[in-house]
């Protein structure tokens, strides 16, 4: 089991970085801080050929036009939010407009395209990196601090694993994914 860390270029917000991580049957699974996209997964068929199973680009600058999610976080919300509001606890919300007349993803500026903190998982049978990411309250409408952890995590059975925690100080919608092709 191996991760890598390498620039992949430079936000205004900092740096951003391209983890690779690796196994030894011959799987790999590229992901950056950046909208925690994943970039590459490169896995072995039934002959022990390696391919690549997703659709992504060797470059941040391809990820920074106008992408439909490409390998990305999807939040806080995944999906449409009809009209871009909606009532919890007897107030009314609106929320950032990106899919007239809707609210698509997380709005205009969802989790795909924020910078997230991020850190090396090394565990006895697997390699990953948790990003961590601070959604303040009010952000594309949303009520509550969201705190988010996404942890990517590559075993020795070929798994990619993703598990996402959120917790927030209001009451407030969450429906996190993610969106490779």
């Amino acid at each position: 089991m191996n991760i890598t860390k390498d620039p992949f270029g430079e936000l205004k917000e900092g740096p951003v970085f391209l983890y690779t991580l690796s196994n030894s049957c011959n799987m790999s699974v590229k992901i950056t801080n950046y909208g925690g996209i994943v970039t590459s997964i490169q896995v072995p068929d039934k002959n022990g050929i390696t391919g690549e199973v997703v659709l992504g680009f060797e470059n941040l600058e391809n990820y920074l036009g106008t992408v439909p999610y490409l390998g990305a976080l999807i939040g806080r919300y995944g999906n449409r939010i009809s009209r871009g509001s909606f009532k919890l606890n007897g107030v009314e919300y609106k929320l950032a407009l990106n899919d007239e007349p809707n609210h698509l993803h997380g709005g205009i500026r969802g989790f795909d395209k924020v910078l997230w903190k991020s850190s090396y998982i090394e565990e006895k049978d697997c390699v990953g990196v948790k990003l961590t990411y601070l959604s303040i309250d009010g952000e594309e409408g949303y009520p509550g601090n969201l705190d988010v952890t996404v942890s990517y995590m590559l075993n020795q059975q070929n798994e990619l694993i993703i598990k996402y925690f959120a917790s927030s100080d209001k009451s407030t919608p969450v429906n996190l994914t993610h969106h490779s092709y």
